[in-house]
Formats: structure tokens, sequence, C-alpha cells
């Protein structure tokens, strides 16, 4: 109960001082919020009062440098000016790299690019990459050509695919809907899981004839975890390798995340029929300026508040990351997480109606992704570091006691002491650190 009354405070709170109205504005907007807790409806009217665009400078630093600096992705300014991620950032350093579109069960097409080696020699082993959220494909290339896994795997000689997110820069399109449709942006990981992972994978394995290794980075571990641990694509899988593994998230300790949770962030912007989340639209980043000034989230620090300490971030590749911004995701996406990190489970999205999940899955209650049931000879690498606050060592542990009856030659552990979230994509260290380990995992599969 009195876990509950804080929550219901801090909802108040949050959303009431969403505006800097006078005493009586306050009051009324509270009775508001007190009606979202006992799930009564209110007029869409009525709640867009609570946010208002921001005008400050200040909102628009946090929302840029807080929110994308550590999920984000950095778009480089040639491929932000409509180049694409072939002309403007692969091929200048003497890659050859073609462009390639995917369409979904459902409708949306997602870009793609395929990275060859310089040599021009056959290319072995198809290579899916896979980023997190917030991000798109350019994460794997926020670090120079020497360090980079992109190049890296090419110059190894893989067959490199790079994804990119429905809704993200490269993947915004759809056979039937625009991107101000409602319906375009009603999904969450389970159709990440269900439908882009398997559309991405069938068409490379169409492309190659080839089974292909799997390397994500964040929630690109919990749709691949999600789809293999209901069987599918395995047959088309060499391994699975997990950078900051995200399945289970009971334990995260991102000071700003699971503030942003604990105040029911997302389903305020639920309620407010705000079906896509952009980190640099107004509400967003009205909301995360009032975070900021709470006491427990130290906004001078928000790589840490954010993270974790990450341990080796240059600045080169902090500018890099700050050239763009944030790539959106849908608003229910961000509610399905927030519903994992509260209950500590790993469940298909809960509409927190019994008729509407029985509608939706036969069941009053969502459906269990079960991990124990990932194929047993499947290999995975999993890596993780000691400061990150989004990927808990907690959790971590968690999710390998559900891996205890793998084939102990098959599942691969590293800790990495000092890293964080971030650094498995920025740090200046990481070829050394993350991913010369992996390309010697890598090549005991090709």
């Amino acid at each position: 109960m009195e876990t509950q009354m804080q929550n219901m405070f801090l909802v108040q709170y949050t959303f009431c001082s969403i505006q800097n109205a006078e005493e009586d504005r306050v009051t009324e907007c509270c009775s508001r919020e007190k009606k979202m807790q006992n799930n009564q409806t209110l007029e869409h009217a009525e709640l867009m009062k609570l946010v208002d665009p921001p005008s400050s400078r200040y909102a628009t630093y946090i929302a840029t440098i807080g929110t994308a600096f550590v999920l984000g992705f950095v778009n480089f300014s040639a491929a932000a000016a409509g180049h694409g991620v072939c002309r403007s950032v692969v091929e200048p350093e003497g890659y050859s790299c073609s462009e390639h579109k995917v369409t979904t069960k459902d409708g949306y097409i997602l870009g793609m690019q395929r990275l060859a080696s310089k040599s021009g020699g056959r290319s072995r082993k198809p290579v899916l990459l896979q980023h997190g959220l917030f991000m798109d494909g350019m994460t794997w290339f926020l670090l120079p050509p020497g360090q980079s896994l992109a190049f890296l795997l090419g110059d190894n000689g893989y067959d490199v695919w790079i994804t990119h997110g429905r809704g993200s820069k490269y993947s915004r399109g759809h056979v039937s809907y625009d991107l101000d449709d409602r319906a375009y942006w009603d999904w969450s990981w389970d159709e990440l899981a269900a439908l882009d992972l398997p559309a991405t994978v069938d068409y490379i394995y169409n492309q190659t004839k080839q089974k292909m290794h799997y390397v994500g980075h964040s929630q690109g571990n919990l749709i691949a975890l999600a789809a293999v641990s209901k069987g599918h694509l395995v047959n088309k899988l060499t391994s699975v390798t997990l950078l900051c593994p995200i399945a289970y998230m009971h334990h995260m300790s991102s000071l700003l995340m699971r503030g942003s949770i604990d105040l029911f962030f997302a389903e305020g912007f639920y309620w407010l029929k705000i079906k896509e989340f952009d980190p640099n639209g107004g509400p967003a980043q009205k909301f995360l300026e009032k975070m900021c000034k709470l006491q427990f989230v130290d906004c001078n620090n928000l790589m840490t508040a954010l993270s974790g300490k990450n341990c080796c971030l240059k600045p080169s590749a902090m500018d890099s990351f700050m050239e763009n911004e944030p790539q959106p995701t849908s608003t229910k996406n961000l509610l399905h997480l927030s519903q994992m990190v509260r209950r500590g489970t790993i469940a298909m999205y809960d509409y927190d109606n019994e008729d509407q999940n029985v509608k939706r899955y036969g069941q009053p209650t969502p459906p269990v992704y079960d991990i124990t049931q990932i194929p047993k000879d499947l290999p995975l690498y999993l890596t993780y570091g000691s400061t990150d606050a989004i990927t808990s060592a907690k959790d971590v542990q968690i999710l390998l006691r559900s891996l205890k009856d793998h084939m102990g030659d098959k599942l691969v552990s590293q800790f990495i002491d000092n890293y964080a979230h971030a650094d498995y994509v920025m740090a200046d260290n990481a070829r050394e650190k993350v991913y010369e380990p992996l390309l010697g995992f890598l090549k005991l599969y090709n």
C-alpha cells in the first residue's frame, strides 16, 4: 500500500508539474491524475493540457543528450542529409555496400545494408547486426573503421547485414499506413520478435543461402531470445551473440529510466493517446526536463544517470553521437518494457484487461516467453559489464540460471569489469575487450 501511495504521488507530481500552473490548476491536474489511477477514461483535450511543448533550450539539451546519449544513435551528417548509409558512411571507407528493403507480414518496410570486405573476395558466413531501443543501424558505426564492429567483421571476411527497426529513419515506410496514423505505432517488441526479425532473417537467408550469425545489442537481444524461445528462426541461425543482454529487467538500476517507470511515464503518454514516442518531441522533452530537476537524478552526469558509469568513451565518439538525434519508438513498446521491469518477467504485452488479453492471446493473462525452451545446442555468447545500470548483472544471472541446462560447450559468458551499456558500442577499447573475443567465438562455428 505504501508503494502504491508513493507511486501515485510521483505520478501526480510529474504530470502536474509538467506545466507551470497556478495552485488551483495544480489541484485540478492532480484530480485528473487520480482518475488515471482508477483507469477511468479522460478526454484527450483535458489530458493534453498537462503537457505543453517546451520552449527552453534546456529541455532540448536534456532530451538530445540525455535520451540519445545512451539509447539513441548517431546519424552522421551526410546520412542525415538523405544520402543513405552505404553512400555516406560505408563506401567512403573503401568497403562495398548495397541498400536493401524488406517488407514485414504486417506491412512495415525496413531498410537494411549489406557490407562486404575491402578485398572484394568471397565473403564467409553472413552476420546480422541488430541494434537496441531508440537506436538504428548507425549504432555499429559510432566507432572509427579500425574499431567499429561492422567494419571489423567485414575485414574478417564476413557478409555483414545491418538492420534498422520499424519507425526509425531508414525504416519509416508502410504499405498502407502513414506515419501520422495511430495504427502505424500500434506495436511493441512482441512484433519486432514475431515479425521484423523473421522478415530480415528470411531475406538474408534467401539472398545468401546460408545460416547466419546474429549479434544484438540491448533490446536487440530481447527480440532474439523471445523468437528462439518459441522455436522460430533456429534452423537459420548459426549462433546468437548478446551484447548487454536485455531479458529479465527487474533489477535495472538506471536512475533516470527507473524513475520514469516509477512515475508511470509510458502510461501517461499512452493515456494521452500519443502513440509515437519521439525523444525530441515537446511532451517528451518537457517530461525529461522535470525528471532532471528531481533530487535523485543528477543531470550533470546524464550518461551515468541513464546507463551506469561507462569506462572508456572518447570525446570523438560522443561528438559523433551528438551530431544527430535519437530515433522514435512506439509508446506501447515503452509501456511493454515498463511492465517487464515492474514484474520481473518476460511476457507478451499485457493489455491490463482480461477481455482484451483473451481476444488477443486466448487467455486472461499474456503468455510468457520461456527461456528454458531455447534449443540447448544453439551456440550463445553473452557479455555484460559490472557497472551497467540497464543490463543489471543480477538480471543476467537470472538469465544464465534459465540457461543452466544449455550444452556447456555452446554457452559462453563474458563479464567485463567497469563496463556499462554504451561501452559496448562506443568504448575506445571495445575492439580489445569485446569484439576480438567475439570474433574468436564466431570462428568456432564458421
